[in-house]
């Protein structure tokens, strides 16, 4: 899972502005937290979920890596599908390790993602790189804001797991270039970036309201989460960070 090395990071601002307030959950380990089940099944939730989205992450570099107009490009993108899924095993190791199997706890979140990846299948190269980069960054964001209100140990594995693998900066780069050799191709890159930008939110707001953990916790039902109305300042501040990285494209968001 990759993120904006370009734009300020809004979600780890949060992440900075939470820190020294948030107790409970966010001050214990996971030896301590997992003593709620209600807490326990959110985690294995939002770690399959992350699982099956660097699964997928790889799956689909690799298969963009076909589109790349040169051998280069094709072997920078073969290496960041690589990253992907050492992300993934890391994860897949995690959920093992507290004794959860890794298939199960993804299964939940393989159709919808699929379906996302469907429905926003690249005609180009180009809108590969978008995708990977407006999609992936949305995602990202999302989860570091999450990650704010979890056990000490869930939250560095996440936190590590969202690392930059240098996607962001490659398909700013690309996509900067190609625009400016034909400034006609910002116009579709724009509009393919507002329709990520709505598939991802719809998405992510139909795979929380399915699992009823995650989205207690999210509304304050466990330990720390948020509240409705942080829900929503949460997304605003995932809006915008979208806005910031369109413009670092080039494109009007």
């Amino acid at each position: 899972m990759e993120t904006s090395d370009t734009t300020p990071d809004t979600a780890a601002a949060a992440d900075d502005d939470s820190s020294g307030e948030t107790g409970g959950i966010a001050a214990q380990d996971w030896a301590e937290a997992s003593a709620d089940p209600q807490y326990r099944a959110a985690v294995v939730d939002l770690l399959g979920a992350l699982a099956y989205g660097e699964l997928a992450a790889f799956e689909r570099l690799a298969e963009d890596a076909k589109l790349a107009p040169s051998l280069a490009d094709k072997a920078q993108l073969a290496s960041m599908a690589s990253a992907e899924f050492q992300h993934f095993d890391r994860l897949r190791e995690r959920l093992a390790d507290i004794d959860e199997d890794p298939t199960e706890a993804m299964r939940p979140f393989a159709k919808p993602l699929d379906e996302f990846h469907r429905q926003t299948a690249p005609s180009d190269w180009l809108e590969g790189l978008i995708k990977a980069y407006v999609g992936d960054s949305i995602a990202s964001d999302f989860y570091r804001e999450v990650a704010v209100r979890l056990d000490s140990d869930t939250r560095a594995l996440v936190l590590g797991v969202l690392d930059d693998t240098g996607h962001s900066s490659f398909a700013v780069e690309k996509v900067r270039a190609a625009i400016e050799a034909d400034p006609r191709v910002g116009g579709r890159l724009a509009l393919w970036a507002r329709r990520l930008m709505g598939e991802a939110l719809s998405q992510a707001q139909r795979v929380v309201a399915d699992r009823d953990a995650l989205s207690t916790m999210l509304v304050g039902g466990v330990a720390d989460g948020f509240d409705l109305a942080e829900v929503g300042r949460m997304f605003s501040r995932i809006t915008e960070a979208h806005t910031k990285r369109m413009a670092a494209l080039g494109l009007a968001a």
